[in-house]
C-alpha cells in the first residue's frame, strides 16, 4: 500500500497534535503536580530536588513533544503554502500558530533553566549552612534567600507561560484543521478574491 499527499499529511497532524498534547499535559501536571507534591516534605532543600528530578526525568519527554509539535507543524505549513496564499485568514492563523509554538519553547527552555538555576543556588545555599526554606518547588517563603526567591518567581512565570502557549498552540491548529473543510475554504478563497 502506497501513502499518498492525503495520508502524509494525516500522518504530520496526528504527531503533531500528539506533540502537542504531551507538550501541553505534561507541563500541566508539571505545575499543578509536581511542584506543590514538594509541600508534603519537610525541608525545603528536599522540596527543590524533588521537583528539579521529576521535571529532570520529564525534560527528554516533553523536549521530544515539543519537537514534534515543531517538525510536523514545518512540514503541514509547507504542504498548506498554496493554501495561505489563496484562502483569506489561514496565513494570519498560521503564522500566529507558529509564533506560539516558537515563544512556548522558548518558555520551556528558559522555565529548565530557572529551575536549574535555583537547584544550584540551593545546594550551595546548604553547603555554606544557610537553611533553604520554600513552600514548594516555585513558591518561596519569607525565609527563602532572595537569590533563590528571584529564580522561583521567574521560573513560576515561565511554567505557566508553557502550557498557555502550548494550549493555543492546539487551539489554533484546531481552527487550521476545519479551514480545510470544503465549505470553509470556499469562503476564504471568496473573501480572498472580493474583499469587503
Amino acid at each position: 500500500m502506497q501513502m499518498t499527499a492525503t495520508d502524509n499529511h494525516a500522518v504530520a497532524q496526528a504527531v503533531h497534535d500528539v506533540g502537542s498534547a504531551l507538550w501541553f499535559g505534561g507541563t500541566v501536571m508539571g505545575v499543578a503536580g509536581v511542584n506543590k507534591s514538594g509541600s508534603d516534605l519537610t525541608q525545603g532543600i528536599d522540596r527543590i530536588r524533588v521537583a528539579e528530578s521529576a521535571w529532570s526525568r520529564f525534560g527528554p519527554v516533553q523536549w521530544a513533544g515539543i519537537g514534534a509539535t515543531l517538525i510536523a507543524g514545518l512540514y503541514l505549513a509547507r504542504t498548506g503554502g498554496r493554501r495561505m496564499a489563496l484562502q483569506k485568514g489561514f496565513a494570519s492563523i498560521g503564522f500566529a500558530k507558529a509564533g506560539t509554538a516558537v515563544l512556548g519553547a522558548a518558555a520551556t527552555g528558559y522555565a529548565a533553566y530557572c529551575g536549574t538555576r535555583i537547584g544550584q543556588l540551593a545546594e550551595e545555599a546548604r553547603q555554606r549552612g544557610r537553611q533553604v526554606e520554600v513552600k514548594d518547588a516555585t513558591l518561596p517563603t519569607t525565609g527563602t534567600p532572595e537569590e533563590i526567591a528571584v529564580w522561583q518567581r521567574r521560573q513560576r512565570i515561565a511554567q505557566y507561560a508553557v502550557p498557555a502557549l502550548a494550549g493555543a498552540n492546539i487551539v489554533l491548529g484546531s481552527y487550521l484543521v476545519q479551514s480545510y473543510r470544503s465549505v470553509a475554504t470556499a469562503r476564504g478563497v471568496l473573501r480572498r478574491l472580493l474583499p469587503d
